[in-house]
């Protein structure tokens, strides 16, 4: 009988246990290992030490503000090279065009698809640094602004959560894109009135600045470009604006945002040299 008893009490701690084990992430702490928990609001991330090594790979994931880089991110590569000329980069760009927030997590955890291009689920790969940019150019207009903004908050709590449970040793950045033009955005792509224009640009800003307040929130790291892309007057400086579409970035737009990536990357110590 006591063996029985034992035998039972043994079989309900492993179902106890069993319903229990989840994951909970303080503080950079990975305490154990299981279901995703909800994203705690006070998490402050804390940013892993990458060794050394030959080659980094680092995964860019945005909408088409990212995609601009192209796909072998020149720009990117060339400013690399300067502060780290003895390392070889791999850098492989998910950024996909007309891709908002919703998209992240398949992205992660999917196969997708850009015309013809097939991008592996980013979660089954290798890398160093992940840099996901805001999106903020595809904002979720099919929700009002407050509940369009809490989805945003709750897409990248899962993403940081799956990327620090899968890649504990691999760093997370955010990325704040280029700022669009409270005069001109759309002309040349999208007939917009001059208050559709206004509220357009509104919107957008409000999710690249949620982006934003996200990543200092949890203490993140941010590359600000959305910052260093405004003028003396807080607009966006025209010169890093497609003039074509006044949307996307042009020549010097893409030169900003791989040149402000590469100097954050270097002069936060992101990656160590030895």
């Amino acid at each position: 009988m006591k063996k029985i008893l034992l035998g039972l009490i043994g079989i309900l701690i492993l179902i106890s246990l069993g319903g229990l084990v989840f994951i909970q992430l303080k503080n950079g702490e990975n305490l154990s290992q299981g279901k995703e928990p909800s994203f705690q609001e006070d998490y402050l991330y804390q940013f892993p030490r990458i060794a050394p090594v030959e080659a980094y790979t680092i995964i860019l994931v945005g909408d088409s503000m990212t995609k601009a880089l192209g796909p072998n991110t020149d720009s990117l590569r060339k400013y690399l090279s300067l502060h780290y000329p003895d390392k070889v980069f791999g850098i492989f760009n998910y950024g996909i065009g007309s891709t908002n927030i919703l998209s992240l997590q398949e992205r992660l955890k999917d196969y997708t698809f850009d015309l013809e291009q097939l991008h592996p689920p980013i979660l089954e790969r290798e890398f160093d640094l992940i840099i996901i940019e805001s999106f903020g150019h595809n904002p979720l207009s099919q929700f009002p602004l407050g509940e369009g903004l809490k989805k945003q908050s709750e897409v990248l709590d899962r993403a940081v959560e799956s990327l620090i449970t899968t890649h504990p040793e691999s760093g997370i950045v955010f990325l704040a894109t280029i700022a669009p033009s409270r005069l001109t955005y759309g002309q040349g792509a999208v007939e917009l009135t001059e208050e559709q224009r206004k509220n357009w640009v509104e919107e957008r800003i409000a999710y690249i600045e949620n982006h934003i307040q996200y990543a200092n929130l949890h203490n993140i790291p941010l590359i600000n470009v959305y910052q260093a892309s405004l003028n003396s007057l807080g607009k966006v400086d025209m010169i890093y604006v497609n003039p074509d579409d006044n949307i996307h970035p042009s020549g010097e737009g893409i030169d900003l945002i791989s040149r402000e990536i590469a100097e954050f990357i270097f002069q936060n110590h992101l990656l160590i040299l030895k």
